[in-house]
């Protein structure tokens, strides 16, 4: 990769009072001075400080813009090399002709993720903190941006790499029991080795019972709304997002197609989505919405079941239970402000276990407790709000599943008597697995793939 200069607008696309564009490179301070005129020439100022002036055109003589300019010199920058950002109005004219300048005087458009890239390739941040960047960028409750938060500051990164001391411990004990076998007593090695190994297992474990809530945290819980047409699905979504997202109305059938939307719960991202009422229908439109809310079904963390209070059960509820059994399911009764006319007790019989919550969404009654319904389901009451070392990437996930398994299988070798050389092959692939989580064994496509996923200008 080259490392080049490169210039990109950090800040997002629209009007508003100010944007940034971020310059990198060892060209940067001196691209930004061929078109700034302040006190004092770029140049010469202090690193990590700010000054005020004005950006011209070099080849007209035009000024083009009122500028705050940020000089911060290497290697004490996000991407290790001299950074200049250069804060203008926020006009969408004003931002494409600042860039479009420090372009024409020698700078390259950055990739997607290029500045985190090269703080990756330049060593100020490892793999697995340069993807908890994206997280925090994209974070939707404030117990989300805490752990992506720590991931950036390298509290997993801290952890991966005392578990890679330990098996690097372990793997040297062999080699010296190889090199010197007269010296060696295999019950001391094998002991040794166990240790080694049950304490890395131990906390690879842990790391992955922490696995399901990070990756919620991450992506949202997928939330399905279910039940037949006309029980309030769409009343409960409104009052949840706290918006009339969803079209209400005394008319089965009202809602034809899939609704999806983002809400915060306690701390739990919710992506909620309102099916179609399922049952058996002519229409052929209301028939598709069915068949998709049939689809979301088998993809959905959790399932909202929507009963009515004042109506008994119906071979569509039936029919419904049928479909999400064996889910993790709420059951909402909703309408209680109307007489009772369903059977609970037939209720509880098929959800045995399962919370059931009385609502009336029109009166927005019960909604506090469905809210806590699903933060107890989330959290379990086991996971601690200071523990804020989730593991909610896939391929950390996928790694530590196959880090811990190389380990068991060397930790079965040792139960087996094996020798401690054909043990060492499965502890070396447990660290080089470990290795690939903070981005010490990686290929470069892999690289390539995960910076793709930024946004320009970071």
């Amino acid at each position: 990769m080259e490392m080049d200069t490169i210039a990109a607008v950090a800040t997002p696309m629209g009007e508003g009072g100010i944007a940034v564009i971020r310059v990198s490179g060892s060209s940067s301070i001196e691209i930004v001075d061929k078109i700034y005129r302040g006190k004092n020439k770029l140049s010469t100022v202090d690193s990590h400080t700010i000054h005020y002036g004005f950006l011209f055109d070099p080849q007209t003589g035009e000024r083009v813009e009122e500028v705050l300019v940020s000089v911060m010199r290497a290697p004490r920058t996000f991407t290790r090399e001299d950074v200049v950002e250069v804060n203008c109005h926020g006009g969408i004219v004003s931002v494409q002709r600042v860039l479009e300048l420090i372009l024409a005087n020698g700078a390259r458009l950055a990739e997607p993720g290029e500045f985190t890239k090269r703080a990756f390739l330049n060593g100020r941040i490892d793999l697995s903190q340069a993807e908890a960047v994206i997280d925090l960028i994209r974070a939707k409750t404030d117990r989300a941006m805490k752990v992506a938060l720590a991931q950036v500051e390298g509290k997993l990164s801290k952890l991966v790499r005392a578990l890679r001391q330990n098996l690097i411990e372990a793997m040297a004990h062999i080699e010296v029991t190889l090199d010197y076998p007269e010296h060696d007593v295999e019950e001391v090695t094998q002991n040794f080795l166990r240790t080694k190994c049950e304490e890395v297992k131990a906390e690879i474990g842990r790391l992955l019972r922490t696995a399901k809530q990070g990756k919620i945290l991450r992506e949202g819980l997928s939330t399905a709304i279910v039940g037949r047409p006309n029980v309030g699905k769409s009343s409960l979504l409104n009052s949840l997002v706290q918006e009339e997202k969803a079209i209400v109305t005394d008319v089965a059938g009202t809602t034809r197609d899939v609704i999806e939307e983002y809400v915060n719960v306690r701390g739990v991202p919710l992506r909620l989505i309102d099916t179609a009422g399922i049952r058996e229908t002519e229409d052929i439109v209301e028939r598709i919405g069915v068949e998709k809310s049939r689809q979301i079904l088998q993809q959905a963390d959790l399932i909202l079941l929507v009963l009515n209070y004042n109506e008994p059960l119906q071979e569509d509820d039936y029919r419904i239970f049928e479909a999400i059994e064996g889910m993790q399911v709420i059951v909402i009764v909703n309408k209680f402000d109307l007489p009772q006319r369903i059977n609970l007790e037939e209720v509880k019989k098929h959800f045995p276990g399962q919370p059931l919550v009385m609502t009336s969404a029109k009166e927005e009654k019960g909604i506090e407790l469905l809210e806590q319904a699903i933060s107890d389901i989330f959290f379990s009451g086991r996971v601690q709000q200071e523990d804020l070392t989730y593991v909610s990437n896939a391929r950390h996930i996928e790694l530590l599943r196959l880090a811990e398994q190389a380990v068991s299988d060397a930790i079965a070798a040792i139960d087996m008597q094996v020798p401690v050389d054909m043990v060492q092959i499965d502890i070396k692939k447990a660290w080089e697995l470990l290795g690939e989580v903070i981005g010490e064994s990686v290929g470069e496509d892999l690289i390539d793939q995960i910076f793709s996923q930024f946004c320009l200008g970071k």
